[in-house]
C-alpha cells in the first residue's frame, strides 16, 4: 500500500480519503509521519495516555485491519508509546485483541492490577489459554499416547500381550513362501498396566521478562500433560525463587497468575529443587525452558544437569517455547548443555509434542534446522 498524505502529499501526488485516510491516520497515531489527515503536527503526536482516544484508536484498528496485524500494532503501541498502564483499566482490556503476547503483558502488570480489573484480565488471558488448548491438546495427547506405547512395548510378551501387526511386520525378512507364513524369531508385545504412570515430566519454566511468551505456552501444554493418566507433570517456575504449581495445573490460568514475570534468574536452585523431586529417573523427561542467563552458580548448575542425565533422567533444554525463534541467551551456557549432551534449542509450540515424544521413547530430538 502507498499512503498519500495533504501536504505535498507525502511525495505520491495523491491525497487520501474516507477509508484510506482512517487508516493512514489509525497507522499514523502509532508510528508517526508527516502530512496526512491533518497537520504534520497532529500525525507526530501519537496516542498520548488519554484512555478515550487509545479506546478510539482500538476500535479503529479491529475495524480497518486482520487480527493478525492488529496483535502486532497492539504490541508495538504498548513498547512504543508506553501504554502498559492503561491496560489496567477494564474498559481498555474488553477493548483489545487478545493473544499471547497481550496475555504476557498482562501477567507483568498482575502485582499492580486493582481488583476492579482482575476478573476482566481473567477473562482475557482465559479466552486465549482456551483457543490455545483447542489448537494444542488434541495433537499432543495422540502424539504422547503413541510414544507411551512404544516405549512400553516388551520383547518377550505373553500370548495374550503380543501385538501381532507389529510382531509381523518386524519378522517380515523370515517369510517362508512354501509355507506361506512368517516364522517370527522375534516377539512384540503391548506394556502391561497400560493406566498407571509410564513417564514422569517435570516442566522447569524461567518466568524472567523475555520468557513471557514461554510461560503462556508451557503452562498450557503442562495442563495438557497433567490431563494424561499415563503422565505424572510437575511444574515449576521460578527466578531467583523456586514455585512448584503443580496443584494448579487442573486450570493454567491460575497457573499463570501464579507466575511472576521478570526479576532474576537462578537456574541452579531451580534444578535443584527439580532434580530433589525425582524418584524414577529412567522414567522421568525434565525439560527447563530458559534463555540460560544464570545469576546463580554456573558449575553448581551443570553438575546438576550432569547428575540427572547420568542417572537416566531425559534433559531437554528449550531456550524458548514460542513461535518467534529463539530470544538473546547465553551462548556459552548453551555450549555447555551441549557438550553434556543436552542441546539447547528454541521450539515452536507445534513442534513440542514431537520433542516430548522423542524423549519419552529416549530417541534423538528432532532439532530445528535453525539451530
Amino acid at each position: 500500500m502507498v499512503l498519500g498524505g495533504e501536504q505535498g502529499a507525502d511525495g505520491t501526488g495523491r491525497t487520501l480519503a474516507g477509508r484510506d485516510a482512517a487508516m493512514d491516520g489509525a497507522l499514523s497515531a502509532l508510528y508517526g509521519g508527516s502530512g496526512g489527515r491533518g497537520s504534520s503536527k497532529d500525525r507526530g503526536a501519537g496516542l498520548g495516555a488519554s484512555a478515550p482516544s487509545v479506546a478510539r484508536w482500538l476500535g479503529d484498528i479491529r475495524t480497518y485491519f486482520p487480527s493478525s496485524v492488529v496483535q502486532v500494532m497492539q504490541r508495538d503501541a504498548i513498547d512504543r508509546l508506553g501504554l502498559s498502564a492503561l491496560l489496567l483499566e477494564p474498559e481498555m482490556l474488553e477493548a483489545v485483541e487478545a493473544d499471547v503476547h497481550l496475555v504476557g503483558t498482562l501477567l507483568s502488570l498482575n502485582k499492580a492490577m486493582p481488583e476492579t480489573t482482575k476478573e476482566t484480565a481473567r477473562m482475557v488471558v482465559r479466552k486465549v489459554v482456551e483457543d490455545l488448548e483447542k489448537r494444542l491438546a488434541s495433537r499432543t495427547k495422540a502424539t504422547l499416547t503413541g510414544a507411551l506405547d512404544r516405549s512400553a512395548r516388551i520383547s518377550r510378551p505373553r500370548h495374550r500381550d503380543i501385538d501381532w501387526d507389529r510382531t509381523i511386520r518386524a519378522n517380515l525378512k523370515n517369510y517362508l513362501p512354501e509355507y506361506g507364513t512368517v516364522v517370527p524369531d522375534r516377539l512384540i508385545g503391548y506394556g502391561r498396566a497400560a493406566q498407571s504412570v509410564k513417564k514422569e515430566v517435570v516442566l522447569c519454566i524461567d518466568q524472567s521478562g523475555s520468557m513471557a511468551a514461554s510461560v503462556v505456552y508451557a503452562s498450557v501444554f503442562g495442563a495438557v500433560l497433567a490431563s494424561m493418566r499415563s503422565i505424572a507433570t510437575r511444574l515449576v517456575v521460578f527466578d531467583t525463587a523456586v514455585v512448584d504449581l503443580t496443584d494448579q495445573l487442573d486450570d493454567p490460568v491460575d497457573v499463570l497468575f501464579g507466575t511472576q514475570l521478570g526479576g532474576g534468574t537462578d537456574i541452579n536452585r531451580a534444578l535443584a529443587y527439580c532434580q530433589s523431586q525425582i524418584t524414577r529417573p529412567a522414567d522421568t523427561v525434565v525439560v527447563l525452558i530458559s534463555d540460560l542467563y544464570e545469576g546463580g552458580i554456573r558449575d553448581e548448575m551443570l553438575k546438576r544437569v550432569a547428575a540427572m542425565k547420568a542417572s537416566g533422567v531425559q534433559f531437554v533444554a528449550l531456550l524458548a517455547l514460542s513461535d518467534e525463534g529463539a530470544p538473546a541467551y547465553d551462548h556459552e551456557h548453551a555450549a555447555a548443555l551441549s557438550a553434556l549432551g543436552a542441546p539447547a534449542f528454541a521450539c515452536t509450540p507445534d513442534l513440542f509434542p514431537e520433542i516430548m515424544a522423542a524423549a519419552v521413547e529416549k530417541r534423538p530430538l528432532p532439532i530445528p534446522d535453525t539451530l
